[in-house]
Protein backbone atom coordinates (compact mmCIF):
# COMPACT_ATOMS: atom_id res chain seq x y z
CA UNK A 1 0.00 0.00 0.00
CA UNK A 2 2.95 2.29 0.53
CA UNK A 3 2.26 3.03 3.82
CA UNK A 4 6.01 2.75 4.65
CA UNK A 5 7.72 4.40 1.63
CA UNK A 6 10.40 6.46 2.38
CA UNK A 7 10.61 5.33 6.38
CA UNK A 8 13.73 4.40 7.42
CA UNK A 9 14.89 1.95 10.33
CA UNK A 10 16.06 4.20 13.36
CA UNK A 11 17.46 1.74 16.30
CA UNK A 12 19.72 -1.16 15.57
CA UNK A 13 20.66 -3.18 18.77
CA UNK A 14 18.92 -6.72 19.43
CA UNK A 15 16.09 -5.52 17.30
CA UNK A 16 15.81 -3.33 13.92
CA UNK A 17 12.71 -0.73 14.53
CA UNK A 18 10.65 0.88 11.53
CA UNK A 19 7.33 2.91 11.80
CA UNK A 20 5.82 6.24 11.28
CA UNK A 21 6.69 7.35 14.19
CA UNK A 22 7.37 11.57 14.33
CA UNK A 23 7.18 11.29 9.84
CA UNK A 24 3.69 12.85 10.38
CA UNK A 25 1.96 10.71 8.24
CA UNK A 26 -1.21 9.45 9.64
CA UNK A 27 -1.72 5.75 10.48
CA UNK A 28 -4.81 5.22 8.14
CA UNK A 29 -6.00 1.90 10.68
CA UNK A 30 -5.89 3.29 14.27
CA UNK A 31 -3.96 1.74 17.11
CA UNK A 32 -4.74 -2.01 18.14
CA UNK A 33 -7.24 -2.96 20.27
CA UNK A 34 -5.92 -5.86 21.41
CA UNK A 35 -2.53 -7.19 22.06
CA UNK A 36 -2.89 -10.94 20.21
CA UNK A 37 0.32 -12.16 21.98
CA UNK A 38 -1.17 -14.81 24.26
CA UNK A 39 -3.85 -16.06 21.91
CA UNK A 40 -2.99 -19.34 20.65
CA UNK A 41 -0.80 -19.97 18.61
CA UNK A 42 2.18 -18.24 20.59
CA UNK A 43 5.28 -17.47 19.02
CA UNK A 44 8.29 -16.35 20.19
CA UNK A 45 10.79 -13.31 19.80
CA UNK A 46 13.47 -15.83 18.34
CA UNK A 47 15.73 -14.42 15.47
CA UNK A 48 14.16 -13.10 12.10
CA UNK A 49 10.50 -12.86 13.48
CA UNK A 50 8.74 -9.57 13.34
CA UNK A 51 6.58 -8.01 15.87
CA UNK A 52 4.58 -5.17 17.01
CA UNK A 53 6.16 -2.63 18.94
CA UNK A 54 4.14 -0.94 21.38
CA UNK A 55 5.00 1.45 24.98
CA UNK A 56 5.00 -0.10 28.29
CA UNK A 57 1.17 -0.87 27.55
CA UNK A 58 0.30 -3.82 26.12
CA UNK A 59 -2.59 -2.81 23.83
CA UNK A 60 -1.50 0.34 22.09
CA UNK A 61 0.75 -0.97 19.77
CA UNK A 62 -0.12 1.05 15.78
CA UNK A 63 2.46 1.30 13.30
CA UNK A 64 6.03 0.74 14.64
CA UNK A 65 7.05 -2.83 14.03
CA UNK A 66 10.67 -4.79 14.87
CA UNK A 67 12.54 -7.62 13.45
CA UNK A 68 14.60 -9.17 15.85
CA UNK A 69 18.41 -9.84 15.30
CA UNK A 70 18.94 -12.38 18.03
CA UNK A 71 16.74 -14.87 20.48
CA UNK A 72 14.76 -12.54 22.60
CA UNK A 73 12.65 -14.67 24.59
CA UNK A 74 12.22 -11.57 27.21
CA UNK A 75 9.98 -9.78 24.52
CA UNK A 76 7.47 -12.92 24.80
CA UNK A 77 6.23 -11.78 28.01
CA UNK A 78 7.66 -7.95 28.98
CA UNK A 79 5.06 -5.13 28.58
CA UNK A 80 2.73 -7.67 28.08
CA UNK A 81 4.37 -9.03 25.24
CA UNK A 82 5.60 -8.12 21.93
CA UNK A 83 3.11 -9.99 18.93
CA UNK A 84 5.14 -11.83 16.40
CA UNK A 85 3.29 -11.43 13.14
CA UNK A 86 6.31 -12.63 10.34
CA UNK A 87 9.21 -13.98 10.30
CA UNK A 88 12.46 -13.51 7.39
CA UNK A 89 12.10 -16.06 5.13
CA UNK A 90 15.70 -17.04 4.46
CA UNK A 91 18.89 -16.62 4.50
CA UNK A 92 19.27 -14.16 1.52
CA UNK A 93 16.69 -12.01 3.73
CA UNK A 94 18.87 -12.41 6.62
CA UNK A 95 21.63 -11.02 5.25
CA UNK A 96 19.87 -7.96 4.53
CA UNK A 97 18.23 -7.56 7.62
CA UNK A 98 22.07 -7.63 9.00
CA UNK A 99 22.95 -5.21 6.47
CA UNK A 100 20.55 -2.61 7.54
CA UNK A 101 21.33 -3.15 10.90
CA UNK A 102 24.91 -2.55 10.50
CA UNK A 103 23.82 0.52 8.29
CA UNK A 104 21.75 1.74 11.29
CA UNK A 105 24.36 1.23 14.05
CA UNK A 106 26.48 3.50 11.37
CA UNK A 107 24.51 6.25 11.25
CA UNK A 108 23.72 5.71 7.87
CA UNK A 109 19.86 6.30 6.38
CA UNK A 110 17.96 2.99 5.35
CA UNK A 111 14.99 3.98 3.50
CA UNK A 112 12.56 1.57 2.84
CA UNK A 113 11.42 1.90 -0.80
CA UNK A 114 9.12 -0.24 -3.13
Amino acid sequence: SGLYDGREFYRSDFVIQCGLHGSGVANPHGELKVNETHRSPRLSNTRGTCSIAHWDVPDCGNTEFFINLKHNAHLDDAYGGYCVFAEVADEASFAVVDKIALAVAAGTKTQIER
